[in-house]
């Protein structure tokens, strides 16, 4: 499956998340039952993968974790805030950098209409 493919399905499973939790929890309860939602739909899931920072050949560990990565091709950052920002876009890029992914999911659950807290990045 290619990531656009990937990413619609992804995007469908968060918003009946979203429906069913709605706005207003920790980062942790989106973050655990759309882990959980993903491998029920028979996707591969990494939860907290670590991207290791290269330097001279190097590995080093310090500390960048993808909140999700799914079918190791899709960044998925899991954020409970008043609104993306900035920051939030640095670190999506961050991790597709590190990881030479080619596409990224903020998704941003504190929002009454989920479509309007998912921003897609591209590397």
């Amino acid at each position: 499956m290619i990531e656009n493919e990937l990413a619609n399905k992804v995007i469908g499973i968060a918003i009946e998340v979203h429906k069913v939790l709605g706005p207003g929890l920790l980062e942790s309860a989106y973050h655990e039952s759309l882990f959980y939602m993903l491998n029920k739909a028979g996707m591969i899931v990494e939860k907290e993968k670590k991207m290791p920072v290269v330097f001279e050949e190097v590995k080093l560990d310090c500390g960048y974790r993808i909140d999700l990565l799914v079918e190791n091709k899709l960044v998925l950052e899991i954020k409970a805030v008043e609104k993306l920002n900035d920051l939030h876009l640095a670190q999506m890029l961050t991790y597709l950098k590190l990881g030479k992914f080619k596409l990224g999911l903020l998704i941003n659950f504190n929002t009454p209409m989920l479509k309007n807290g998912i921003k897609r990045v591209i590397n």
